[in-house]
């Protein structure tokens, strides 16, 4: 059994200001960030392109703390950056970047969970 992916969520909702609906936002567009640049880890392809989405998928990671997708990132960047790897070395790299991405996603579903708890949401009422 493998490891599972998990969201700093105390990380997430500090860098929202505690507000769940906005965390929440977050997730929504790391999602969409994962599926764009996604489709450019591909290990035939130029090193710097594949290094530059690692690079912007590290900045999604960091930003809803996962932590474990941002260090396969940056792995993958660096490589891609100082001493590009061979095709299989490369698919290597961007297939732990690939597994990370996938467990994170099923982490961004746990933590959009996570945050419908009662009590990390202003209710709507209480303002009208």
């Amino acid at each position: 059994m493998h490891a599972q992916a998990e969201i700093d969520l105390d990380h997430l909702l500090s860098m929202t200001g505690g507000d769940a609906d906005l965390a929440e936002e977050v997730i929504d567009i790391f999602r969409e960030q994962a599926a764009i640049w996604s489709r450019l880890l591909d290990p035939r392809a130029d090193a710097s392109q594949w290094a530059d989405a690692a690079h912007t998928l590290k900045g999604a990671a960091l930003s809803i703390g996962a932590d474990d997708l941002a260090e396969a990132c940056r792995k993958a960047e660096t490589a891609g950056r100082d001493l590009p790897p061979s095709v299989a070395g490369a698919a290597l790299l961007l297939n732990e970047v690939k597994d990370q991405i996938a467990m994170t996603l099923e982490a961004c579903g746990r933590a959009t969970h996570a945050l419908s708890r009662p009590g990390l949401r202003a209710s709507k009422a209480s303002n009208s």
